[in-house]
Order: structure tokens, then sequence, then C-alpha cells
């Protein structure tokens, strides 16, 4: 088994590169330990919740014990099927803002400015603006990644909006287009009433050419071979087999699994490989540290009248909403329910938004338990930039051992500042006139929470990661101590050998995801051929007049 090049992992990242580089004429292995992505669970968008619990589609990893959340283990899910956690996420499409990747750029990650990333996000995109507006010379309309808006027929939906503008912030038509900062429409990877993943988007019609193929495998470790990587050695059928790369190993195996096989394959910080009796191959510091996410909490809130999604919430009504999806793609089942957003900044001096919401018209946990019987709502908000930092380190050197992985969350005291200001901002926001018809009492935190230690201790106790780690394999230049890759996704230190996921990013992005992981898949593709990047794009993006003295 051979090929030019061989993928370790159908993600994001992944699925885009095997498109792009089978695309050019070049054969193609992917492979990944994960099994078919049919079935309702992962097909039917309202069902998002599911698979992110079931063994069957996820690794299960847990984070350690983290000691500034009263020492929970956080669930960490990552995707092992098929399109890889495109397959089991929430389906939000978010770009990121466009000062996030001018942060990359001043990093040191060159080539990877705004102007240099927007060509790529247009030509990934087919953008289906579902009579909402938005300015479409910031949007694709040709691309593999189909993205739509909800209808927002639920008044709980629309009544977001109206608060958040009511509370004197921005309105925008289209946080992934000119204007980020705002209340508006919640775009989604969701097409014709289905998930559309990236292994819908990509992996698939790339799987339907001669050159591109998928093996399911257990991929343990790069092959290197004087300073080369020359395959990758992998379990398949209860045997051991290596899988050569005539060209180059590309790793696209998550943030939490890329750097595993780094470390596994020799190259990490030298100390921590020796002790666990691993041979160095290059010692690169920067590997599996870094590691960011989101944490977030649900506000939640009592409805007043039975407009909640609620309704739907026992055996008929589920029943109910899984038949109309199974025969017709319609109905509740066809949205992920996360039709409105906002993107706003905290307090004046903040360059462009460091608090993201997601709303959604009930009262309910990602793991499918509700807070409290009847209708509700809720918003999940939290910041995005917190500078806490953690990492992932082997446990052993058995490739069968899931790692360890720290994230250190709130270990930076702005992190509780910050979270403070959401929870505060949030109430205020429910509080309008928009939501006086629908309001009831806050389920959580509740009215008695109230003072700053008092919702410290409800974040303590009830911040849950949002599932974005990123940040472990950082790019950055070559003279960097701490930077894994280069610009061009090379990983620094062996030949023949690049990683290219959401492990690369140096800082992570305003916002979901699995948009910028699909973007590094698809700009690392053209690294890869060897082609110019795409040309830069001269739009210039909107930053709030008044930052520097205006809070909204």
């Amino acid at each position: 088994m051979e090929a030019d090049f061989v993928i370790v992992g159908a993600g994001s990242a992944g699925c885009a590169m095997a498109y792009r580089l089978s695309e050019a004429g070049a054969s193609v292995l992917v492979i990944e330990h994960g099994g078919s992505d049919a079935g309702p669970f992962i097909r039917m968008p309202g069902a998002l919740s599911y698979p992110m619990n079931m063994p069957l589609y996820d690794w299960g990893f847990r984070s350690e014990p983290e000691p500034h959340l009263a020492g929970r283990r956080l669930a960490t899910p990552r995707g092992k099927v098929i399109g890889g956690s495109s397959s089991i996420n929430g389906m939000v499409y978010v770009r990121g803002h466009a000062c996030d990747y001018e942060t990359w750029a001043d990093m040191g990650a060159d080539g990877w400015s705004y102007a240099d990333v927007l060509p790529y996000f247009r030509r990934m995109e087919t953008w289906h603006d579902g009579g909402h507006g938005g300015d479409p010379d910031w949007r694709g309309s040709d691309g593999p990644l189909h993205i739509s808006r909800g209808k927002r027929d639920n008044p709980l939906t629309r009544a977001f909006v109206e608060a958040g503008h009511q509370a004197g912030y921005q309105l925008t038509d289209d946080y992934n287009g000119e204007k980020q900062e705002g209340f508006g429409p919640m775009e989604a990877t969701i097409w014709q009433g289905r998930r559309w993943s990236a292994a819908e988007a990509y992996l698939k019609p790339a799987l339907k050419r001669p050159n591109c193929d998928l093996i399911r495998a257990f991929a343990r470790r790069v092959v290197i071979e004087d300073g080369r990587a020359t395959g990758v050695e992998v379990k398949r059928g209860g045997k051991t087999e290596v899988i050569a790369a005539r060209r180059e190993v590309i790793l696209a195996a998550s943030s939490i699994n890329s750097p595993k096989l780094l470390m596994l394959s020799g190259i990490g910080p030298a100390a921590h490989l020796n002790e666990h009796g691993i041979p160095l191959v290059a010692d690169r510091a920067g590997v599996g540290q870094n590691l960011q996410d989101h944490l977030e909490l649900y506000i939640q809130m009592t409805a007043t009248q039975p407009v909640s999604l609620f309704k739907y919430w026992n055996l008929f009504g589920k029943a109910w909403v899984g038949a109309r999806w199974l025969f017709t793609k319609t109905g509740p089942g066809a949205s992920n329910q996360f039709e409105s957003a906002g993107f706003i900044r905290s307090r004046a001096g903040i360059r462009y938004p460091d608090i993201q919401f997601h709303f959604l018209p009930i009262a309910v946990r990602y793991d499918g338990k509700a807070a409290a019987e009847g209708h509700g709502f809720q918003a999940h908000v939290g910041p995005m930039r917190s500078k806490s930092r953690g990492a992932v380190t082997l446990a052993s050197s058995d490739p069968d051992d899931a790692p360890k992985i720290a994230f250190n969350y709130m270990s930076h005291a702005d992190d509780w500042r910050d979270f403070r200001a959401c929870i505060r901002l949030t109430r205020e926001i429910f509080a309008q006139e928009a939501f006086k018809p629908f309001a009831g009492h806050e389920i959580q935190p509740g009215d008695a929470v109230q003072s700053d230690a008092e919702l410290d201790g409800f974040i303590r106790e009830h911040a849950e990661s949002a599932y974005h780690p990123c940040g472990t394999a950082r790019m950055g230049r070559a003279n960097d101590p701490m930077a894994v890759v280069d610009p061009q996704c090379r990983v620094i230190g062996v030949e023949g050998l690049r990683l290219a996921d959401s492990s690369v990013f140096p800082q992570i992005t305003n916002g979901n995801l699995n948009g910028p992981s699909i973007l590094v898949g698809e700009k690392a593709a053209d690294h890869i051929l060897g082609r110019a990047p795409l040309a830069p794009a001269n739009e210039q993006p909107w930053i709030h007049p008044d930052w520097e003295t205006a809070q909204r």
C-alpha cells in the first residue's frame, strides 16, 4: 500500500486536502480509524447532541482534573468517524474575525493574514444567504462546502437579535462577511436539511476518483528514515503494517491526536520523549504545548409561553420530528436550532469582539439533559480569547493509550473577569423589552447568584468546553523554538512531513473552529502542491470606529 501522499485523519482539514490533492492528479491514501457516517444521528441536524456522546463516533477523550474548575474532568469530544469532528459537531459555521488572522501573521504565520486567507474561504464556500441579506462579494458561490441559514421562524430566536439591538449593540447581516460584530443570523454547514460535513463536501467526491482511496486503520506512528518521513505504521485487522508515502506524509488527526503521533514518532520535547523511552528524531519543544479552547456557560430562562422546542421533548415529539425529517428532510430536525448569533466586545478598549453567543430556543445541555421541566431558552456564552494555556502529553509510549489532556482552564485572572462580564451582559440582554412577552425566571445561574464570588462559584462548577481545542503544533517561523510547523505546514526538522489541522493555529479564532480547520486544509493543499497561493484580497473588514472609548 503506497501513494504519493498519505493523509492521517479524515476530518475537516484531511478531507479538504484529499479533495484538492487528488483533483491535481496526485495519488492519495487517507487513513481513518473511525467508521461510516451513515445513519440519522449524524445526518439529521436536529440530532446533534447524540453522535458526540456515542463511543461509535467519538474518541471519548476527557481532560485531566482541572484545578481551577473544582477538579472536574471535562469531556473533549473528537470525531472518530468519516468527516471527523465535522460529523459530530454543532454545524455552526464561523470564519473567525479578520483580526485573528492578522494576529497569526504577527506571530510568525507569514502568508496567513486575513488578506491571504479570505480568497480560500471564498474558494471553499457555496453560500446560501436565505434572504437575510449580506454582501455576496465577501462570500463564495461555487465551493464544495454548503453554508446555509435556518428559517428563524421561532419568536424566541428573533427576540434574541432584537434584544441585543435594544441593549445598544450592533446588528450584522453577515458575521462571516465584512462585519462580525453584532447580532444577526447564524450560519451552519447544513444543506437541503442534512449535515454537510467535510466528508460530504470533500472526501466522498474525492473517493469517486481513481487516484484517491480510504483505508480504515489505526495510525501508530510516522516512519522516519534518515530524517525523512517515508510512511505511516498502522494497525489493521489485528496486524501491523506500513503504508508508504512516495512524496509526503500529512498529519490531520486533530489537535489531540496529531501531537500525540508526532511524539510517538520521536518529534517533540526531548525530555518528555526520553521519559517514555522514545528515540529522539527532532527536538521540538512546542509539540503538544499551547493548547487552547473556548469555555462557555448556559444562561437559561424559563419561558412564559409555550413557544420553545420543549414541546418536542418527549417520546412522541421526538418520533414526529424524526419521521418528518426522515421522509421530507424538513421540520425541526432539519436545523441545528442555533439560528441567531451575537459577537460583542466585553468593554471599551477591546478592538474586536471577545464574546460569542449561540442562542437556543430550549433550555437543555449538549448531553441532551434538560435543566428544568417546561418551556425555556438559553444563550451559550463565553470569552473568545482566553489567556490560559494547556498541553497534550503522552501517557505512555503505547500508541493504544489515550494522551493526557490538561487545558489548565481559568488559570489566568482575566478569564474570571471576562466570564463574569459574559453572565452580566447576557442578563442585561434577556431583560430587554423584546423578551418581556416570553421571559420568566432565571433557571441558571439563578437570581441569588449576583456577587463576584457567587458568579465565580457558578463558573467553577458549570463552565463547559465548547469543544474547540487547537494550537498544539503551532505555526511559526523556522527559527521560533516553540513553532512546530512553518508557514507552509512543514514539520520543522523532518523532511517529507506536514501537519495541517487545528493544531497549527497560533491563536484560537473568534468562534467555532470547523470553518478555519477546513481553511487550513484548503490552503495547505496549495503549499503541498507547490502552487502559488491565491492572490490576496483587498476587502477591509468593519471595526467599530469608537472601539477605544465605547463598548457598544
